[in-house]
């Protein structure tokens, strides 16, 4: 069996005191291949080195809506795009190029949970995140909470050539539905196994086979019967496993079917 996890932040400082041995574990059990995302400048220069040293390992890079304290005006947004793309091309990243290490422009989006006093420099920055994937014809990878509305607005009005995955996917059935019209892929995470989570079993039942995904997040979101503990790659499995059940088929088919759609999206041969 070969779990893919798409999208985790092994370079979280959570994980400071034992990354390499975690990333040995999990990569000899049962986790083929994971996604280390970024989410401001360090932490995205993290993901690139962390996916440098482990073949099955590659890095999305982005500035996340939770992570924009020093961006307050246009001329910020204009200087932090312009250092993404620095490291970006630093990375010997060629748009036409398979095997790039970088697969993806994220995590990004908008926040209204955490912060609702900056919406018009979240949208701004998420707007010129998009500019930047298609210049390097890179998907997105969205975050969105408490702003299902306005995330799907700007991806309407600014068209995403690469499309990408709603990460993390909120249980909201018409955000799902509305992305999928899109044709967005749909990650599940560890919420869909919490026994007090809502509309579990039919969102997964509403994504198709052909645009599921799943991942951990870790170190967060760890999910039953392992919640309240520091998350890891290797914890995917009950991802899967609870998915399986409620499509009625074995982990190993929803393995199979998430690992091929994962390469595709990230267009990882």
């Amino acid at each position: 069996m070969n779990l893919f996890d798409s999208h985790a932040h092994y370079n979280d400082e959570k994980f400071d005191k034992d990354r390499e041995k975690i990333i040995d574990e999990t990569l000899n059990n049962n986790v083929s291949n994971f996604i280390v995302a970024g989410y401001n400048i360090e932490s995205s220069i993290k993901a690139i080195e962390i996916a440098k040293k482990y073949k099955e390992v590659y890095a999305i890079i982005g500035i996340s809506p939770n992570d924009l304290e020093d961006i307050n005006m246009q001329e910020d947004i204009k200087n932090k795009i312009l250092e993404l793309e620095k490291i970006i091309y630093n990375s010997n990243f060629n748009n036409t190029n398979s095997e790039n290490k970088i697969v993806a422009i994220g995590e990004i989006g908008l926040d209204y949970y955490w912060n609702k006093e900056n919406k018009k420099i979240q949208k701004e920055i998420f707007i010129n995140q998009i500019k930047l994937a298609n210049k390097l014809n890179l998907p997105i990878v969205i975050h969105t909470r408490e702003a299902v509305s306005d995330t799907l607005e700007i991806l309407k009005e600014n068209e995403v050539n690469k499309k990408g995955i709603f990460h993390c996917c909120p249980l909201n059935r018409e955000l799902v539905k509305q992305a999928l019209k899109l044709n967005y892929y749909i990650s599940l995470s560890g919420v869909i196994t919490f026994k007090n989570s809502k509309n579990a079993d039919e969102i997964i039942q509403i994504v198709p086979e052909e645009k599921l995904l799943i991942e951990t997040d870790s170190p967060y979101l760890a999910p039953e019967p392992v919640r309240g503990t520091r998350n890891n790659c290797m914890n995917v499995k009950y991802i899967a496993k609870k998915i399986a059940e409620v499509k009625n088929k074995t982990i190993e088919e929803i393995a199979e079917i998430t690992n091929n759609n994962a390469k595709k999206i990230f267009n990882i041969k």
